[in-house]
C-alpha cells in the first residue's frame, strides 16, 4: 500500500467505529450546551395568551417577498417571516436596495397590534451570495476539504455580518447533508460523504452564525438543512429533469431507502451536533424516507427530532415543499402541520394556506395545542434573538455597509480558497510555478469567469457565468502574481500555448443547483477536453485547475496534465488559486469525497471492495 494513504484510511475506520457511538450519546431535552430556548416560555406564553387565531397562524406562514403584491399584506395577515427565494431580488440587487427592501417589510410588521418583528429569510449558503458585491467563500465541498472546523466558523461569522448589514436575520444554512452520490445536483452543498466531518463542520457552522449568543445584533439565525436522508435518495425516485435525455428521474427530491441504524448512522450525524450548537431552526427535507415524505413524517419530526435529540427550535419548511405531502392541499397541510411543522414557506400561497390552517382548526382537524406549540417555538427564537426588546431597533443596521465586501473579509475567503484546493496529481514537480517564468499561458473556460468559479447559489438561484458581481478571477490572480518580467498569455481554446514554459489550464462544471445539477453520468464537457488536448499538442507542461461541484470523471485529462488540482467551487477570490500554483502556500486540501473510477457507479469510504481513483483524505503535498 502507498504510504500516503495510510493515515485516511486509518481515520476512516476509527471513524467509523465513533460515529454509531456519537450518535447514541444524542442530547436529550435539558443536556447542557447553548441557553435553552424553552426559557423564554414563560414569555412566549403570556404572548400567545393574548393573540387570536389569525395572530397565531400569521406567525406561522411565510411568503416571499417578490409574492407579496402589497406590503400591507404582512400587518394585515401577521406574518410572521418573509423569504427571498433563489431569484427573489430587489431590482438592482445592490446592498442598499437589500438593506431597503428589509427595511419596508419590517416596518409593515412594526404596525401590528402586538409588533412582533419578522424573521426575514434567506440562502446565504457561501456568504451572502444573493447580492452583488458580497464576499462569496468556497462552497462546502470545498470546505469540507480544509478540514479546518476554526475556519469554517470564521467564515460563517463574517457571513453573518454581511447578512446583517442588508437586515436580514435568518438564513437557511447551513446543510447538513451526506452525499452519498456524486451525480446528485447538490453535492457540493455538503462538507463531505463522511457523517463524522459533516458533524464537525457543521457544528462550527451553526456556532459561526448564531455566536456566543442569537441576541447579539451581529447574529444571524441559523437553519441546519434538509432533515434527514436528502443525501441518500435512491437513483431514479427523485423528479423529473427535462435537462437530461428522457426527462429521467434521478435524485432530487426523491426517496432514501434503507433501515432506521442506517439513517441514524449515515444521515442525522449533522443534525446532533447541530442541535448540541444550539441551531434555532431546522430545515425539513422535500425528500422521503422508505416512501414516505419527510415533511409530513411525524415520527421523524416530533418524536425523534423534538422529542429524542431534544431540538427546542422551529421547523420551517422547504420551498413549497408542504404541496408534496398529499396531492390535496388541505389534507397536505394538515399532515405536516399535525406532524410536527411550524411554519411553512408557502412562496405565493400565503393566503390560501392561512385560510386552509384556520378552517383545520376551527374543524378539530388540527388542535390548538399544537397551534399553540408551533407559536411557541416561533417566539422563544425570536425573544432569544431579542426581537421582542421594546427597547431595541428592528431596522437595518447601515453602519454595517462600510465592512461589507470588505478586504478584510475577502482575506479570509482567499485562505479558505487556498485551503480547500487538492493537489491530485504533481509530475516531475512541476507546481509549484516560477514566478519568473518567461512566459505562462492561461487557457480554459474557466479562467477567467467570476461565475463559473462561485457556481450555483451566486447571485441567482442557478449561478450564472461571466462578471457576475465583484471578484479576481485565476487569470487575473496569476497576473498579479508572476513577476512584472513574466509574459501571462491567455486563450479559452488553449490555442496560442506553444514556446511558452508552462500552462494553466481552468476548466470544469458551469453553474448550476438543485435537480438542474442531477446528472446520469459525470464526463468532463468536450471543450473542456479539447482545451487541454490542445495545450498537450503545443508540447508545454500543463497543470490543469478543475473548478467543479463534485469529483468528476477525468477521461484522458490525467494522463495529458502534469498537475491536476480538485478547486471545487472556490468563490469569488481566485488568487487564493494562483497563490498555491506559484508556492506562496503549500496545497494543504485532503478530499472530502472519494474520487470514484466510472462516473456512473457512486463510491463512499467504508463500502466492500471500497476502490477509488483518489480515496476519502487524498491529497499531495509539495
Amino acid at each position: 500500500m502507498n504510504r500516503r494513504y495510510v493515515w485516511p484510511l486509518a481515520a476512516v475506520v476509527v471513524m467509523g467505529l465513533f460515529v454509531p457511538r456519537f450518535l447514541a450519546q444524542a442530547p436529550q431535552a435539558g443536556a447542557a450546551g447553548p441557553a435553552r430556548l424553552s426559557a423564554h416560555d414563560a414569555q412566549a406564553d403570556a404572548l400567545i395568551a393574548k393573540m387570536t387565531l389569525d395572530e397565531k397562524v400569521g406567525q406561522m406562514t411565510q411568503p416571499d417577498q417578490e409574492s407579496i403584491k402589497d406590503p400591507a399584506d404582512v400587518a394585515n395577515l401577521f406574518v410572521g417571516s418573509v423569504l427571498s427565494g433563489g431569484n427573489s431580488d430587489p431590482k438592482t440587487n445592490s446592498l442598499d436596495d437589500w438593506t431597503a427592501m428589509y427595511d419596508r417589510l419590517q416596518e409593515q410588521a412594526m404596525r401590528t397590534r402586538l409588533r412582533i418583528p419578522i424573521l426575514y429569510g434567506v440562502d446565504a449558503v457561501h456568504g451572502h451570495n444573493n447580492v452583488i458585491g458580497a464576499v462569496v467563500f468556497p462552497h462546502n465541498i470545498g470546505l469540507g476539504a480544509t478540514r479546518n472546523a476554526k475556519l469554517v466558523e470564521e467564515i460563517n461569522r463574517i457571513t453573518a455580518k454581511e447578512v446583517r448589514a442588508t437586515g436580514i436575520q435568518w438564513t437557511f444554512a447551513p446543510c447538513v447533508a451526506v452525499p452519498r452520490d456524486d451525480r446528485w445536483g447538490r453535492t457540493y452543498e455538503g462538507f463531505s460523504e463522511d457523517p463524522a466531518l459533516v458533524a464537525e463542520l457543521g457544528a462550527a457552522a451553526v456556532r459561526g452564525l448564531q455566536g456566543d449568543s442569537l441576541a447579539n445584533p451581529l447574529s444571524v439565525l441559523a437553519c441546519a438543512k434538509h432533515y434527514a436522508g436528502d443525501g441518500g435518495t435512491a437513483f431514479g425516485t427523485g423528479i423529473p429533469n427535462k435537462a437530461l435525455p428522457g426527462g429521467h428521474f434521478p435524485f432530487d427530491q426523491g426517496d432514501t431507502r434503507g433501515d432506521e441504524a442506517e439513517l441514524r448512522r449515515i444521515h442525522l450525524a449533522g443534525y446532533v451536533t447541530a442541535v448540541q450548537a444550539g441551531v434555532g431552526t431546522i430545515m425539513p427535507s422535500y425528500s422521503s424516507w422508505n416512501g414516505e415524505k419527510i415533511s409530513g413524517h411525524k415520527r421523524m419530526l416530533t418524536d425523534v427530532l423534538k422529542g429524542e435529540l431534544g431540538f427546542e427550535g422551529f421547523l420551517i419548511s422547504d420551498y413549497n415543499a408542504i404541496d408534496q405531502v398529499a396531492p390535496d392541499f388541505r389534507a397536505a397541510v394538515k399532515q405536516s402541520i399535525n406532524a410536527g411543522m411550524d411554519m411553512a414557506m408557502v412562496p405565493a400561497r400565503y393566503r390560501e394556506f392561512i385560510t386552509t390552517l384556520k378552517s383545520l382548526v376551527e374543524a378539530g382537524e388540527v388542535p390548538m395545542s399544537r397551534i399553540d406549540d408551533a407559536v411557541r417555538r416561533i417566539l422563544r427564537v425570536k425573544i432569544a434573538m431579542g426581537l421582542l426588546d421594546p427597547e431595541r431597533s428592528h431596522m437595518a443596521d447601515r453602519s454595517l455597509h462600510e465592512t461589507f465586501g470588505s478586504e478584510a473579509h475577502r482575506a479570509v475567503a482567499r485562505q479558505a480558497v487556498r485551503e480547500s484546493l487538492v493537489l491530485l496529481k504533481n509530475e516531475g514537480n512541476l507546481l509549484p510555478l516560477r514566478k519568473t517564468a518567461a512566459r505562462i499561458h492561461v487557457a480554459g473556460r474557466g479562467a477567467d469567469d467570476v461565475g463559473m468559479q462561485c457556481g450555483g447559489w451566486t447571485i441567482q438561484w442557478q449561478g450564472q457565468s461571466g462578471p457576475i458581481t465583484r471578484g479576481t478571477t485565476v487569470l487575473e490572480g496569476i497576473r498579479r502574481t508572476v513577476s512584472p518580467r513574466t509574459k501571462v498569455t491567455y486563450s479559452a481554446d488553449g490555442s496560442g500555448a506553444e514556446g511558452a514554459d508552462a500552462a494553466v489550464v481552468v476548466i470544469g462544471e458551469m453553474p448550476y443547483a438543485e435537480m438542474m445539477g442531477d446528472r446520469l453520468e459525470l464526463k468532463l464537457a468536450p471543450e473542456d477536453a479539447a482545451t487541454v488536448a490542445a495545450v498537450e499538442k503545443a508540447g508545454v507542461p500543463m497543470a490543469v485547475v478543475l473548478l467543479s461541484g463534485r469529483p468528476l470523471d477525468l477521461g484522458d485529462v490525467l494522463g495529458q496534465a502534469e498537475a491536476l488540482v480538485a478547486a471545487w467551487l472556490p468563490g469569488t477570490e481566485g488568487d487564493g488559486i494562483s497563490d498555491v500554483l506559484f508556492g506562496d502556500a503549500g496545497p494543504t486540501g485532503k478530499l472530502s469525497f472519494s474520487w470514484p473510477r466510472s462516473s456512473t457507479t457512486p463510491v463512499n469510504v467504508g463500502d466492500p471492495n471500497y476502490d477509488p481513483l483518489f480515496p476519502f483524505g487524498f491529497g499531495l503535498t509539495y
